[in-house]
């Protein structure tokens, strides 16, 4: 090791090759002791070997590392923060070659026993998949044990929550007086973006001729930086055509926008604004509680209600694949085969009689 003094603290010193076999020098400083000088060259040292004589946790650095150059930046935020949270602790030191099904199933039975919902299971367990997944891919790990341990938990909670066109209005009343504010929720309810996407609008996204609004960004807000990205996938890339009569509110509101300009956003708050909104805004009218992004549910459960096919709102939600909106709104359809069996039968009399 080459570990040595520096003032009051520690360095590092030493050479690497790189996966291309070229040779580098390492010097880090800041260690407060020896020990956490020779244990970082350590650690470094073993994610340069790239292969799976390596513990779990060095490994995830790895997988880090390539995964931030293709996910955007919040969803690494939140894959980091669950790996680092719930799954490192558990499998930290144990090397990437030597876990099995069975400690897998271990881990599984710990997470079970904590009462996480089953929706937070099935992410924790999705995600420590993912990381083996990657290792099978390009490391070749010869299969994930993940999948001989079996899953946990469930991809959705049950029915979603959503409101009816009355509960909208009755709540659509206690942000009357906020003009931006209610566009904002009327927008959200009329055409079921994503709140990302509705805050990510500018005038140029708009053509009120034609009633249509252009979705293809998305606006988070990430450590007090304001971030513009692509929508969420491909399909999330749409234009959605609305009716006239929220075309006439609009209209109304732009009216208003003074000197505003045509790549700038048309909202100025952020998600948690809307959040503290909607929150108080239940408070206010009495509606039950829903969280924000179950306004875009309501909008997808009027359109059941209204008899469009999974299709159709697959394309106006900007869902990637169908199956996505017939297993997420599957409980709302039941009705629907009941009707759709009446006119069978209504049918089916109608030619008897003739």
């Amino acid at each position: 090791m080459s570990a040595t003094r520096d003032g009051k603290m520690w360095r590092c010193q030493f050479y690497y090759k790189d996966w291309q076999g070229m040779s580098h020098k390492k010097n880090k400083r800041g260690f407060k002791t020896k020990a956490e000088a020779e244990q970082w060259e350590r650690d470094f040292l073993q994610q340069q070997q790239r292969n799976l004589d390596i513990n779990f946790e060095n490994f995830v650095q790895i997988y880090y590392e390539d995964m931030e150059h293709r996910l955007r930046e919040n969803t690494m935020r939140t894959k980091k923060f669950i790996i680092d949270l719930k799954i490192i602790p558990y499998f930290k030191k144990k090397n990437m070659n030597e876990i099995k099904a069975s400690d897998i199933r271990a881990w599984q039975n710990a997470l079970m026993k904590k009462g996480y919902s089953e929706t937070y299971l099935k992410t924790l367990n999705n995600q420590l998949s993912a990381i083996f997944n990657y290792a099978v891919r390009y490391y070749d790990l010869k299969d994930n044990p993940c999948r001989k341990a079996g899953s946990i938990g469930k991809s959705h909670a049950g029915e979603k929550e959503f409101w009816t066109k009355q509960e909208f209005k009755q709540f659509l009343v206690t942000v009357e007086n906020k003009p931006e504010t209610k566009m904002a929720f009327l927008l959200l309810y009329w055409t079921g973006m994503r709140i990302g996407e509705l805050l990510a609008i500018t005038y140029n996204d708009i053509d009120l001729e034609k009633r249509t609004i252009s979705v293809n960004k998305s606006y988070q807000r990430i450590e007090g930086r304001d971030i513009i990205t692509p929508p969420k996938t491909p399909k999330s890339k749409r234009i959605i055509t609305i009716p006239p009569f929220l075309t006439e509110e609009l209209k109304e509101y732009i009216s208003h926008l003074y000197g505003i300009m045509a790549d700038e956003r048309m909202f100025r708050f952020t998600k948690s604004y809307m959040e503290h909104e909607i929150i108080r805004g239940i408070k206010a009218s009495g509606v039950k509680r829903i969280r924000l992004h179950d306004i875009r549910h309501s909008h997808a459960s009027l359109l059941v209600e209204m008899g469009f096919t999974p299709l159709a709102i697959a394309e106006r939600l900007g869902h990637e694949k169908i199956e996505t909106t017939s297993n997420t709104y599957s409980h709302l359809y039941p009705n629907k085969q009941g009707e759709l069996a009446d006119k069978l039968e209504m049918e089916n009399s109608r030619e008897e009689e003739e």
